[in-house]
């Protein structure tokens, strides 16, 4: 099974692709899409999108994984990060791929094992279960890979959950 996991967001869009074999995980490819500040927001999210398309034509991945919007003070931010996973889930559904959401708790909890756990020990996590000789940078890679990492983690349960319930 090969998971894309992506931590949206308009400046940055954190990707990556994990393949999952039987209880190894094996990292494909990984980086980000960026965009660049003082653009007007309908390119920004224009080359969030062909990007996503670009990635998903690619790298083929069987399901996408992305990060629940996690709402902050910022309403701004906030909006405009809500428009870039849009564009990403959209990009995933023209080409029939399922997509899961987790929170950042979700993620934190599949990762290191702790809801409640800093940036820096699910990075480390990331690093070890990979096998990556450093944590990717920037931030956003490293948080696409944890959520990737959920999923593949996570794939396995709900597909015995679904499973049992169409019985």
């Amino acid at each position: 099974m090969r998971v894309l996991g992506i931590d949206p967001g308009i400046a940055i869009v954190g990707f990556g692709f994990i393949d999952k074999i039987g209880h190894k995980l094996v990292p494909v490819q990984y980086g980000c899409i960026e965009t660049k500040a003082h653009t007007p927001q309908e390119e920004r999210l224009l080359q969030v999108y062909e990007s996503t398309c670009s990635l998903l034509d690619k790298y083929k991945p069987d399901t996408v994984a992305v990060e629940k919007l996690f709402f902050n003070r910022n309403v701004t931010t906030a909006f405009a990060v809500g428009q870039a996973r849009g564009v990403i889930i959209l990009a995933a559904a023209q080409r029939g791929l399922p997509v899961s959401e987790y929170t950042p708790l979700q993620v934190k909890q599949a990762v290191v094992g702790y809801g409640k756990a800093e940036k820096r020990q699910v990075q480390e996590m990331v690093k070890m279960l990979l096998k990556l000789s450093a944590i990717p940078k920037p931030d956003d890679v490293a948080d696409a890979l944890a959520i990737g990492i959920c999923h593949a983690h996570s794939s396995v349960l709900t597909a015995k959950i679904n499973e049992v319930t169409r019985r």
